[in-house]
């Protein structure tokens, strides 16, 4: 039912501010343009929209394969730019961020700024965040999160027929400059697995195939995929596949990522099937469980078998879900969406992009990257028969090289588990290019191996373990050691600097325009949700939790002079069609994880920008 007729008077849209854009600046220096320094005076003319990334993030991940189809669509008018702003040490790494660019297959110029400099002068606040500059060099819009293609596309159009009708917009081609081809048999590989006949099964992520190699880890059995991106059975298509996992009738179940579905393989066959997703991604408000193949699903990265069902890490939407070939159904098993670290039920439990599964007999041991975290699932008589627990790490901010007990070890990013015979579990450590291991017997933390490159998974084979060496291309076999190796302890803390605020009384305020064409859908109640917590919980003396309305004053606890504030926003919008009776409805999500300072003299408002026209932020 359509009711425009009853609903208030939409607030004009807001003019758009003039605001000149700052220069682009970055330490690194930039990428995928033939070795050529960009400078802002070089778009003059064009549209620009600058994509505030980090390779860590699936969000930004997500909003690379939003881009995909505008960067090709308006390629003679307007570009994009990715502004790499790294949270982890590992990515300010220029080789790393270059490795980036290849994997995610990034066909636009990217600007390396290891030390956040651009981020500033944008005034940036989260991973992704979009900027709009027209061809005259202002900024018009800024778009946190993901799921903006549509005001984009909008905005694009809009500022092509304003710009030409003014002379003052110039097509021409794109300053891309593709990157020579590499051979090898594997390209970024991301998971494995040891096959019944003694060969491995492996994602060759970059060149969205499966392929078998023997027994020695090098020599090429078969290719299972044309290596084009693609949804089909026959011929098989993928779309940077992940997680492997063997089913109990003998195939193998595919986490193909971006094609948000789990796909099978079968051995012996080497035929291709479906078995969950509809190929596109899940958004609030979709369903949470059902026929598997009526329910979308979120960036699934890795698989594992426990409980008699196929568990999903669901990194798109911090999540585990559950696959249940019997019944044939798909739904969450654990995790709310929200991104963070808290234990308990497992409904109730919030992860942050897991994304390494392992099965031991009695818990599913989870690499939860963003907090780089070892996690596991556990029976329990809490809530519906599950728990979460952490074993090592302590949130989103905190990671680094340290062994010893599980209480101060520190992991960064990892991406994959591995249950070994004695009851320990061995973890790809990628960002610290090492190969840990945790011992729930002694609650002890040491490291296996170094100088491994992005590690992202690990098989056992007897009393080897053979390593995905992801940014080496290839499997490496390591002999699992008696000792540990002993390395010097790191800690860090995130990159970006800290927002100073006054004690007290402090207004969050997420700004939300609704984009142009669109309208706040307001039909079945309030169209906004703010979630707000922090870490420490002690932080925050009042105004934690949830609401419907985007500004909210907090107060700032005394005696505690810093942490992170957790903001998580949500807004829905509409078509804004009153000849339409069913509009195209959208969701425009964020979370932002603040780092504060409180100290006199700091500010009393902290705006972040959700969507819209940062006119006043």
């Amino acid at each position: 039912m359509n009711d425009a007729a009853s609903a208030p008077t939409p607030a004009p849209a807001p003019r758009r501010a003039r605001v000149r854009a700052p220069e682009l600046i970055g330490k690194g220096g930039w990428i995928n343009t033939g070795g050529k320094d960009l400078k802002l005076a070089d778009f003059r003319g064009r549209t620009l929209i600058l994509d505030f990334w980090t390779f860590c993030c699936v969000n930004c991940l997500h909003v690379l394969d939003e881009l995909r189809e505008l960067e090709e669509k308006h390629r003679d008018t307007t570009v994009i730019i990715g502004v790499h702003s790294p949270k982890f040490v590992h990515e300010a790494e220029h080789q790393a961020v270059v490795d980036a660019v290849e994997r995610y297959g990034v066909h636009h110029p990217v600007l390396d700024d290891p030390e956040l400099a651009t981020w500033k002068q944008y005034a940036v606040r989260a991973w992704p965040t979009l900027v709009v500059i027209d061809p005259e060099g202002y900024v018009v819009a800024q778009h946190a999160g993901e799921g903006h293609a549509h005001a984009l596309e909008t905005l694009v159009t809009e500022l092509e027929k304003e710009h030409e009708a003014k002379g003052t917009l110039r097509r021409g081609d794109t300053p891309y400059v593709a990157p020579e081809p590499v051979a090898g048999e594997l390209r970024f590989p991301g998971k494995a697995l040891a096959l019944p006949g003694g060969t491995y099964l492996v994602s060759d992520t970059t060149r969205h195939q499966l392929v078998e190699l023997a027994a020695d880890g090098e020599t090429v059995v078969r290719r299972i995929g044309t290596g084009e991106r693609g949804f089909t059975d026959s011929p098989a298509r993928f779309n940077e596949p992940q997680g492997l996992a063997l089913l109990p009738d003998g195939r193998v179940a595919v986490a193909d990522t971006v094609n948000h579905a789990l796909r099978v393989y079968d051995p012996e066959t080497h035929e291709v099937g479906t078995l969950a997703g509809t190929g596109r991604q899940w958004w609030q408000g979709a369903a949470t469980q059902g026929p598997a193949r009526e329910v979308a699903l979120s960036s699934p990265w890795d698989l594992a078998w426990f409980a008699d069902r196929l568990w999903i890490a669901m990194a798109g939407v911090h999540q585990l879900w559950s696959y249940d070939p019997v019944a044939g159904t798909v739904g969450v098993a654990a995790g709310t969406t929200s991104e963070g670290l808290v234990d308990g039920p497992a409904g109730e439990a919030w992860f942050a992009q897991p994304s390494g599964l392992a099965a031991a007999e009695d818990r599913l041991w989870i690499a939860d990257s963003e907090t780089s975290a070892l996690r596991y699932v556990e029976r329990s008589s809490e809530g519906d028969g599950f728990a979460v627990r952490t074993a090592v790490g302590t949130g989103l901010f905190d990671f680094g090289h340290r062994d010893g007990d599980a209480a101060q070890a520190l992991f960064q990013h990892p991406l994959g588990v591995t249950a070994l015979p004695d009851g320990s579990v061995a973890v790809a450590d990628t960002y610290n290019h090492a190969l840990r291991r945790y011992d729930p017997a002694t609650g002890q933390v040491t490291t296996l191996a170094t100088d491994l490159r992005e590690p992202s998974d690990a098989v056992l084979d007897g009393d080897d373990i053979v390593v995905v060496e992801s940014a080496r291309h290839r499997l490496t076999r390591l002999r699992l050691p008696e000792e540990a190796v002993r390395v010097e302890s790191v800690a860090h803390r995130t990159r970006r600097e800290a927002t100073e605020v006054a004690p007290g009384e402090l207004l969050l305020d997420v700004v939300f325009h609704a984009p142009t064409g669109q309208k706040l859908d307001t039909r079945y109640g309030p169209s906004t949700r703010l979630l707000v917590s922090a870490t420490p919980p002690e932080l925050l003396a009042e105004g934690a939790g949830a609401g419907t309305d985007l500004a909210r004053r907090v107060v700032l606890a005394d005696g505690v002079g810093e942490g992170v504030l957790h903001v998580s926003a949500m807004a829905a919008s509409c078509d804004d069609d009153p000849a339409n009776e069913y509009p195209a409805c959208h969701v425009h999500q964020q979370d932002w994880g603040v780092p504060v300072r409180v100290t006199p003299g700091g500010a009393d408002r902290l705006p972040l920008v959700l969507a819209g026209f940062d006119a006043d932020a």
